[in-house]
């Protein structure tokens, strides 16, 4: 992404060249969304539209004793930009920290939503809450004890 793309208001800055860690993606999940901007700001897990995540069949014997019902489900936003300081969420040229917001453009592109798990069928998990691009990879899946919200 370049200067271009920014929204006025929006500043970047230098991101590192060294990576601190490394990530197993554990499937993929599918969404009606083909861009970011299609995509809701939040997920609706009781009347949002049937998502899957299509896990790797590695992790089959993973998935013992899940059950449905609200899980939370971490995933790595590839599409957004890492350089982000200050943003413009309502695109009014208003700007405030990368860290007081929700938004997806981070510096490490990690997001978390709590989603409700229809059903499993082999390695394919339905679900419905999910608010990200068609083709995001999965990181994890944890059981949530929360409500949803």
């Amino acid at each position: 992404m370049t200067q271009a793309d920014l929204r006025p208001g929006e500043m970047t800055g230098p991101v590192p060249d060294r990576s601190d860690a490394s990530l197993l993606f554990i499937g993929t999940l599918h969404t009606p969304w083909t861009t970011p901007r299609d995509c809701p700001k939040r997920g609706d897990a009781e009347t949002g539209p049937l998502c899957r995540a299509e896990l790797d069949p590695i992790w089959q014997e993973a998935l013992k004793g899940v059950t449905p019902g609200p899980v939370q489900l971490l995933y790595w936003m590839h599409l957004g930009r890492r350089d982000l300081r200050q943003q413009s969420p309502r695109n009014d040229g208003q700007t405030i920290g990368t860290f007081a917001i929700r938004s997806p453009m981070r510096p490490n592109l990690i997001a978390s939503s709590i989603v409700q798990l229809e059903r499993i069928e082999g390695t394919t998990l339905w679900l419905r809450g999910l608010n990200c691009v068609d083709g995001t990879p999965l990181l994890d899946i944890k059981p949530s004890h929360g409500v949803l919200k």
